[in-house]
């Protein structure tokens, strides 16, 4: 079920009866009665389940999270999401109507769990995974919208293009990076989400082609040699840097030579919501101390 931006719910016939409402008390009031946007009123969802680490932190970023009852279990971001056994992967209709649910946040329709939900007049916003920055400050308008807090949310998109901007460094040749998602060489190109977070950093992937996240071999890897690594499988895979260098053939590489491999946290690199920001802010830091010499 796709989400009324205005904030009609869709529970039978309370459309109508919560558009009654809202006459009622803008003619009992007046039409400045000193709320603003963020107010949480009649037509507002007070019990809101998230199943998605990324929505749950876009939710709580907007200032949603008071409304939270739960969040699913890969949900570990903020502390206090109140994080629960429910699955976004493997979601189960009846553990999440438990927590009587008057509005569901989610990625992915799995299970066919949105036609369940709306079988039963829970409401649902799907946000599904951003391909880029824009289509992240969308989301977290759209998940202002519809909690009642649309200025906080305006407001941290503005915030979050205002240090992104600030952030982005100047370079005219750019670096050759490796992104490891995990020890067996699974990585991204710079048509995906985080390669182009990178592509504003003035670095390049040295993967390529249509698939956005490809497997390289090790001599693939060994022959590009990236300027800059950066492991996002240390907390999977207990991936380090000594390990890296420890890899057959991997000492000589440009980036272990130069002490220029780097742990990501692998959380923060695989979602698309506010802590973008803290990922950019990283990663400029990383990319403001290479000199880099012009790729191959």
């Amino acid at each position: 079920m796709v989400r009324i931006p205005a904030g009609t719910r869709r529970r039978g016939g309370a459309v109508t009866a919560a558009l009654l409402t809202m006459l009622l008390v803008f003619v009992g009031c007046g039409a400045d009665d000193g709320r603003n946007d963020d107010a949480v009123g009649s037509g507002t969802p007070s019990k809101i389940v998230s199943l998605s680490p990324t929505t749950t932190e876009m939710l709580f970023a907007v200032g949603a999270g008071d409304q939270v009852v739960a969040v699913d279990d890969q949900s570990d971001y903020p502390a206090e999401a109140p994080r629960t056994t429910l699955s976004g992967y493997t979601p189960n209709l009846e553990a999440i109507l438990a927590y009587d649910p008057d509005l569901v946040v989610l990625t992915d329709d799995n299970n066919d769990i949105i036609a369940g939900l709306d079988r039963v007049g829970v409401e649902v916003l799907r946000l599904p995974a951003a391909k880029n920055l824009d289509e992240t400050y969308a989301q977290i308008q759209q998940i202002g919208e519809a909690t009642g807090h649309a200025e906080k949310a305006d407001q941290l998109v503005a915030s979050m293009r205002d240090e992104i901007e600030r952030t982005v460094p100047l370079r005219e040749v750019p670096l050759t990076y490796f992104h490891e998602l995990d020890d067996t060489y699974y990585t991204v190109t710079d048509d995906t989400y985080l390669g182009q977070i990178y592509g504003l950093l003035g670095l390049r992937s040295i993967a390529s082609g249509q698939n956005g996240y490809p497997q390289l071999s090790t001599e693939y890897i060994l022959e590009s040699d990236p300027e800059i690594i950066f492991l996002a499988d240390s907390q999977c895979c207990a991936v380090t840097p000594e390990k890296v260098a420890a890899r057959a053939g991997w000492s000589d590489l440009r980036a272990v030579v130069n002490g220029q491999v780097h742990v990501l946290d692998e959380d923060i690199a695989s979602r698309w919501g506010p802590r973008v920001v803290d990922l950019v802010r990283d990663v400029a830091q990383i990319v403001s101390g290479v000199d880099g010499q012009p790729s191959n």
